[in-house]
Order: structure tokens, then sequence, then C-alpha cells
């Protein structure tokens, strides 16, 4: 299997290298964050200089490694490594596994050799009491499965296959070794059965495995249309469903999210500078798994690129909400919608996805949101074709997909 770099990350794990903080590498599991740290970040702390004595790593999630789970023996077993004065480097493998481990973890950062780096399948092991534990010195690191600009990096294809196979199988970094169709489906699908649900329950106490078995289902389906628990409670009720409170069905949505399934995004009045509450669109964190779990049906392309374009601009940092722009006239007032708002420090971007916008009649269709924003951010439709960017009459960038995807200041353009 060629070697995926994943440069993104280990800049970002280099800029943080013995910043007095606890780095926290979170992420789906499967996604590539034990890879990162050994052999990616290792190697570079030995290129450095660092002896290999002094990086300390433990895979909590082995069974040989099981009786570290008790957090006292975990302390033991760092401490015993740590023989001299110079810098250490402690490499903790799904640190959620370690009960009360934020005791031990904060324990080491009073020790002034001591370099510490964790990671985690779960967003609860970073909930705001864990955070306070770690006195505002824990660090995110989010994860995320291949980019399209990652995936292409090992792909042997040109973009326009890689596109084809990417919005199929997705960009689990283990796919790239499996060789035909059916081993990619069967390891999207097992992942799901034996890694992800199992997880889920074991962690939650989970009693009705088939609602949500049939959460996820929904969710899948449901990619760039907008739902929330209560329309799922009223689903399971229309089919008969009289065992079932709401407050299940939103625990379990939470317990999706939670996991990294699935990512949540708000919809927000851009004119009146204000959150909706609910509904909420749901995006998954890999479209591979996404489609496995539909049994590769439902394959509407637009859907896909809309999700997609979502996880680009998560990874990359920004902010991302659904915009919702009101238009007033003198017979109604109608709710419009921008796909994405995204807002990094001063920096926003509003942009639509669309899969072509070959005629007139469907840009103006698709600038229509866009138009009566009312102020002067930049403003984008990403299109499937692959033209050069260019400008609509009004003003408005399009790109295209393969542009967007594979250039790191697409939206500069």
């Amino acid at each position: 299997m060629q070697e995926i770099k994943r440069d993104l990350y280990l800049n970002k794990l280099i800029n943080r290298r013995e910043n007095g903080m606890i780095k926290i590498i979170t992420g789906i599991r499967r996604c590539g964050k034990s890879y990162l740290l050994d052999p990616i970040y290792k190697d570079y702390l030995l290129s450095t200089g660092v002896k290999e004595d002094h990086i300390i790593k433990l895979a909590l999630d082995r069974e040989e490694n099981r009786k570290y789970h008790d957090a006292s023996e975990l302390n033991k077993y760092i401490k015993a490594q740590v023989k001299d004065k110079d810098m250490y480097y402690i490499i903790l493998d799904e640190i959620q596994l370690v009960k009360d481990f934020e005791y031990v973890l904060n324990s080491y950062l009073y020790e002034n050799n001591m370099d510490v780096y964790v990671t985690g399948s779960n967003s609860k092991f970073l909930s705001s009491d864990i955070i306070t534990e770690f006195r505002g010195r824990g660090d995110e690191i989010r994860v995320f499965p291949l980019s399209f600009k990652e995936f292409m990096e090992v792909y042997p294809k040109n973009k326009y296959d890689g596109w084809s196979e990417y919005l199929l199988y997705g960009g689990m970094p283990l796919i790239i070794s499996k060789k035909s169709d059916e081993e990619k489906s069967k390891y999207l699908k097992d992942l799901f059965t034996q890694t992800y649900i199992k997880d889920i329950v074991e962690r939650n106490n989970i009693q009705r495995v088939d609602i949500l078995d049939s959460m996820i289902n929904m969710l899948a389906s449901s990619v760039g249309s907008l739902t929330n628990p209560q329309k799922m409670y009223n689903a399971f009720l229309s089919t008969g469903e009289k065992k079932l409170s709401n407050i299940t069905v939103t625990t379990y949505l939470k317990n999706i999210e939670d996991a990294f399934i699935v990512n949540k995004s708000e919809r927000y009045d851009v004119k009146g500078k204000r959150y909706i509450s609910s509904p909420q669109k749901y995006y998954f964190s890999d479209i591979g798994l996404r489609n496995a779990r539909l049994n590769f049906r439902q394959q509407e392309e637009n859907h896909l690129m809309e999700n997609i374009i979502y996880n680009e601009l998560i990874v990359r940092g920004y902010n991302v909400d659904v915009g919702v722009v009101e238009v007033r006239t003198s017979k109604e007032t109608k709710q419009l919608e921008i796909d994405f708002v995204c807002n990094l420090g001063t920096k926003r971007y509003y942009i639509q996805s669309a899969l072509n916008i070959d005629t007139r009649e469907k840009t103006l269709q698709e600038e229509n949101s866009l138009l009566n924003v009312g102020d002067n951010f930049k403003k984008i439709i990403v299109v499937k074709d692959n033209a050069k960017p260019w400008y609509t009459e009004e003003g408005i960038l399009v790109i295209s997909i393969y542009d967007f995807l594979l250039e790191p200041n697409s939206l500069d353009f």
C-alpha cells in the first residue's frame, strides 16, 4: 500500500510540539489517528534527534494492554519509562478506554519533560467537565478520513476516475489497499456492524439496537435534507412503533454524533443574524460509509457532492452553517436556502453546490439566495463541470468541484 502522508495533520502536530498542552487527537474510528501518530509523527520526532526510548506509546485498544485501562496501572507504567530529565513523548491510543484518565493526564501537565498526545474516538470524552479538568490546557486536533486531495495523492488514475471512486467508496484510509469492489463494499459494511454500531451500543448501553440501526439509515437517506429528532420520532410512530420515546430518539442521535459518524450543521438566518434551533442538516464524516449503509443505493450525485463539499470545508477549519435568507415581496415572504455559510476569523464565504448551471435560467436559480444576502462577502457556486473558474454577470464566482477540492486556496480564486 502506498504511503499516505497526511501533511495537514502532521504540521498541526509539529506546530503544537512541546506547547505545554495535552494534544487530543479525535475522529471517527479507522480514519487514521493512530497511523498519524505512529509512524508519521513518530518518524518525524526520530528525524529531529529524539531517541526511540523517549517515545512511550501504548495502544489501549489491544488486548495485551487491557490492564492499563486502570488509571493507576497506566500511570505506574509511564512513570517507570521516564528515566531522565530529557523530553519524553507520551502517545496513548484510545484514551477513553481508561477510567478516570483525565486525572492521570492532568498530573502530566505539571511535568516539564512530558509532551502528551492522546487519541479518542468518541467526543463525549471531550465534554466540558473533562476540558475543565485540563484547566484549559487540552488542545484538540480533529482528524478526518482522506480528503479528495489526499485520496488523489495515492490514487493511480486521473481525477475524473478518482472522483467516481471517491464518490462511491469515500476516503477511509484502508480503502486504498482494497482491490475489488466486493472487498471495498465488505470493508465499509463491516466497519459499521463490527466497529461503530458495537462501540455505540457498548459505550452507551443501548437497549434498542434496531432503532439505532434505523436512525443511521434515516440519516444516510436524508443527506442534504433537513431533519431533527421529532421528525425521526414521527417516522417511527407512523410505522406502528409504540414502545419508543422522543427522548430515546434524541439520545441515540447524540450518540451517533458523539461517535463522529455524522456532523450536524445548524441553520443560520443570515439577515436576522441568529440561529434557527430546528431542524438541522446532518452530513456523514465519510461518504463511502454513508453509501455502504444503504447498500450503495440512492446514489444521487448532487447530495453526495454537497456532503463532500461540507467535509472539505470542515477539514479546512471553517465553521459551517446552512444559510437561510428571508425575501419579502408585496405578496409573500419566502425563505431561500444557501447550502453553506462558512466562517473563519474575519473571513466569510457563501457557497452553493450545483451539479451544473448550463443555462442562464439555472444560473439565476442557483444565484437567487446569494444575491439576496445583502452584504459584500464572497459568494461562490461549486459545480461538477470541469471548467476554469469564471464569474457570472452578477459577479458570483463559479468553480469546478475539482478545483475546489484539489486547490487549498480555491475559495480565494
